[in-house]
């Protein structure tokens, strides 16, 4: 079974917490972790890494907080998914070539190099001002 681990998932969900503001508008990772039902220890680990990843950034003291570090609609699902889980592979060989003593005679090494190509390609195109659009026109609704 392929799937993002529950880290990426929380990962977006944050993220697309922070696209729901208007820009500059600093939440506080507690508001993150109640409003997207996400354990607030985890959380600090994964804006951590968001951080390093130049997808948000965070600030101490009083008027501390967490901002998206880019516009919403520079902001990928793939970048996301890719700052938690690391390079989208869809098997070992693509992760790690060095690794399969097959790769120069493998039918099926360069199907999936295009399959993960294709993978990242649409990942890329989703941007969290869609989502977040979507989003608030689905709230409006209810």
């Amino acid at each position: 079974m392929m799937e993002i681990s529950r880290e990426a998932d929380y990962a977006v969900r944050a993220v697309l917490e922070l696209a729901t503001h208007e820009k500059g508008v600093r939440l506080s990772s507690a508001e993150i972790a109640d409003r997207q039902e996400i354990p607030a220890p985890f959380l600090t680990k994964i804006l951590t890494r968001l951080a390093s990843a130049g997808i948000v950034s965070t600030y101490r003291g009083v008027n501390g907080g967490v901002i998206l570090s880019r516009a919403a609609g520079e902001i990928s699902l793939l970048e996301v998914v890719e700052a938690i889980e690391g390079p989208i592979s869809l098997n070992r060989c693509q992760r790690h070539p060095d690794l399969c003593p097959r790769e120069c005679d493998c039918a099926i090494h360069p199907a999936w190099g295009l399959l993960r190509g294709q993978l990242r390609n649409s990942m890329d195109e989703v941007k969290f001002s869609t989502l977040a659009s979507v989003t608030a026109r689905s709230s409006t609704a209810h």
